[in-house]
């Protein structure tokens, strides 16, 4: 599967959606129809925002962020109209290549890590960690995704390794609570490691060594 080619084409909004003055969108981004970005609010190059969705200040979207139909973003955690907030907005953070999906809510402050995965109609409430895959209400992790958006690992567990089987990326943990991906030079310099290790336990022919002494 191929990386779509980054453009630095200006952002294209549909109308009527509405991009306040004083929002950062940078460039390659798509705004669907019927959406809204406040002032304050930052959305990074490449960035695919579907129709009715509004992105309100203090809301900080990554590079290449699918955020699907209808997803809503919230910025006061306890809202009410007789105290007003402003300017101190509860700050949501959406990283790289991260997907929301179609009517789910991120009510702020949140922190979503890079290639994380929200499933459709869910409703996160706190921070969710780099490739995770959560889905529910409140939304609670059911697996590990792919950077290129396929399921590496099922179930909340995270996996000490995994690769996709669709684009053959690899995975380790990280230091954030998710996966990272490994890249090719490091799995390479790791096979004669490995082959090393599994060496210095065989007697020469292929037998296990007896541990005891």
């Amino acid at each position: 599967m191929q990386r779509r080619p980054r453009l630095d084409a200006p952002p294209k909004i549909h109308p009527p959606s509405v991009v306040a003055e004083g929002a950062h969108v940078e460039t390659d981004v798509v705004i669907g129809a019927f959406s809204f970005v406040a002032e304050g609010a930052r959305i990074g190059r490449g960035t695919r925002i579907q129709g009715h969705t509004s992105i309100w200040a203090g809301v900080v979207l990554g590079e290449d962020v699918f955020v699907g139909p209808a997803a809503t973003f919230t910025n006061v955690r306890h809202p009410r109209a007789a105290f007003p907030r402003a300017p101190a907005w509860d700050e949501t953070h959406v990283g790289d290549g991260a997907t929301v999906g179609a009517n789910a809510t991120v009510v702020a402050p949140a922190r979503i890590g890079r290639c994380a995965l929200i499933a459709a109609g869910a409703v996160v409430t706190g921070d969710v960690a780099p490739h995770a895959i959560v889905m529910g209400a409140p939304a609670r992790v059911a697996g590990w995704a792919c950077t290129c958006g396929e399921t590496v690992f099922k179930g909340a567990r995270r996996p000490k390794h995994a690769e996709c089987t669709l684009c053959a990326r690899a995975f380790e943990r990280d230091d954030a609570g998710g996966l990272r991906e490994v890249e090719l030079g490091e799995r390479t310099s790791r096979v004669p490691a490995a082959r090393a290790r599994s060496a210095d336990a065989t007697d020469g022919r292929g037998r296990r060594q007896s541990r005891r002494p």
